[in-house]
């Protein structure tokens, strides 16, 4: 029997490497789309022939958000979202056999900045500003139209624990003497994260917040992503936005003392604004990855009854530091 077929567009980036070779063990003949491989961008024909017979496609094409936000990097985040899901839009609604699930990548910090409670695909509150603007305008190229015979899922996926740019970031703080409490406090205001498109929302300037600590930090373990999407795939039922985030939210208190003991970092020294923005700009990278407060419930992944392997940090950042020994110090001094 011919194998069922996957399309994954963004195979080459983190959580790409894992779905392909999860995929391909589970039998799956998987063709990729991206700047290399089975089909390129602004190929038509060539994307319209992949999609067309294909069981799954899985597309997680996007500039990394792991940079400084420049005017140009702000431009290619949004446009490499929105255009590539466009493309594949065309092609889905093109297919003579359309695959029956179509999962696209958002990001779970569409949700606002919160530590009160918090947001869940069906009560959350949608944010504003610049990463807000982009989800949605990528959620709504993918649920543009009726596409009939294809469910869609938009994967609002937090912060990915794992060999990837947003881990290494994050363990390069401690060895930065950064290891303490991020706390938020004035800094010269910029327009680094202001909205952008057709509609932006949000102030102009930067504005901050007093977390001191509070801030929540939503996460999920590489391995819980592919679990979730083999769970996704094989539930007719599940649709719309989906949360990828692990049930355990932390608050950034206890993610940077965890971090310290991963790291094997004796002390951390608290961290205003004006010391991380500076030392992310090292990293070439926003203090928002510690600074804003990220709380995305998965509601419709544990009310379906998904079981997360990795439910509580600690242990999920030990699985980090535990993959891949002979690479941890590289790990650690990213």
């Amino acid at each position: 029997m011919t194998p069922p077929r996957v399309v994954i567009a963004g195979a080459s980036g983190f959580v790409g490497r894992a779905l392909t070779g999860a995929f391909r063990a589970d039998g799956y003949e998987v063709a990729t789309v991206g700047r290399s491989g089975d089909a390129v961008w602004g190929d038509a024909p060539g994307i319209a022939r992949l999609v067309d017979g294909a069981d799954m496609l899985i597309n997680l094409a996007g500039k990394i958000v792991s940079c400084r936000y420049t005017d140009a990097n702000r431009d290619e985040i949004l446009r490499s979202r929105v255009d590539t899901t466009r493309e594949l839009h065309d092609a889905v609604a093109g297919a003579r056999h359309p695959p029956r699930v179509w999962m696209n990548a958002s990001t779970a910090t569409i949700y606002r900045h919160e530590t009160a409670h918090g947001n869940d695909e069906i009560d959350g509150v949608i944010g504003d500003g610049f990463s807000v603007d982009v989800a949605t305008a990528w959620e709504r190229a993918l649920f543009a139209g009726d596409l009939p015979r294809t469910r869609r899922v938009a994967l609002r996926m937090a912060i990915v624990f794992g060999d990837g740019p947003a881990t290494r970031v994050l363990l390069a703080l401690p060895r930065l003497g950064l290891g303490g409490t991020q706390i938020d406090s004035w800094w010269f205001p910029h327009r680094r994260y202001r909205g952008i498109g057709a509609h932006p929302t949000g102030p102009v300037l930067s504005r901050w917040y007093r977390s001191s600590g509070r801030q929540r930090f939503s996460w999920i373990h590489i391995d819980d992503v592919v679990a979730s999407v083999r769970f996704i795939r094989d539930r007719d039922d599940l649709d719309g936005p989906v949360n990828l985030s692990a049930p355990g939210v932390t608050d950034n208190r206890t993610l940077m003392r965890e971090l310290r003991r991963v790291a094997r970092a004796p002390f951390g020294l608290p961290a205003f604004r004006w010391m991380l923005d500076p030392a992310m700009a090292v990293l070439r990278n926003e203090p928002e990855l510690v600074l804003k407060s990220r709380w995305a419930v998965p509601r419709v992944l544990t009310e379906a009854g998904f079981e997360f392997h990795y439910p509580d940090i600690g242990p999920a950042l030990d699985a980090v530091a535990a993959v891949r020994p002979a690479r941890a110090r590289d790990l650690f001094t990213a």
